[in-house]
C-alpha cells in the first residue's frame, strides 16, 4: 500500500507542479481532478488506510518537499474536511 500511495502523491506532485510546455494545464487540471473525485469516494477503511499511509510516508520522508506535500496533500484533495482545529489561549 505505501508504494502505491507514494506513486499517487508523486503524479499529483509532477503534474501540480510541471510547466504548461510540460503537460497540457487542462489535462493536468483534469487528471488531477479525476484523482481527487476518485480517492474521496473511496470507502472509510480505505480511506482511513490511505491517510495512514501519507501520514506514515510523510513522518520518513527526508525531502523536505515531498514531506509537505505528502503532509498537505489529504486536504488538497479533499480527503480531509477542514484544517485541524487550533486553540487560542
Amino acid at each position: 500500500m505505501p508504494v502505491l500511495v507514494g506513486l499517487v502523491v508523486d503524479v499529483v506532485r509532477f503534474l501540480d507542479s510541471c510547466e504548461d510546455d510540460e503537460v497540457d494545464p487542462d489535462a493536468a487540471v483534469g487528471v488531477l481532478e479525476s484523482v481527487s473525485w476518485v480517492l474521496t469516494r473511496l470507502p472509510h477503511g480505505q480511506r482511513e488506510r490511505f491517510l495512514t499511509a501519507i501520514a506514515d510516508l510523510a513522518t520518513t520522508e527526508t525531502d523536505p518537499g515531498r514531506r509537505e506535500f505528502l503532509q498537505a496533500f489529504p486536504l488538497a484533495c479533499g480527503l480531509l474536511d477542514e484544517r485541524p482545529a487550533t486553540t487560542s489561549n
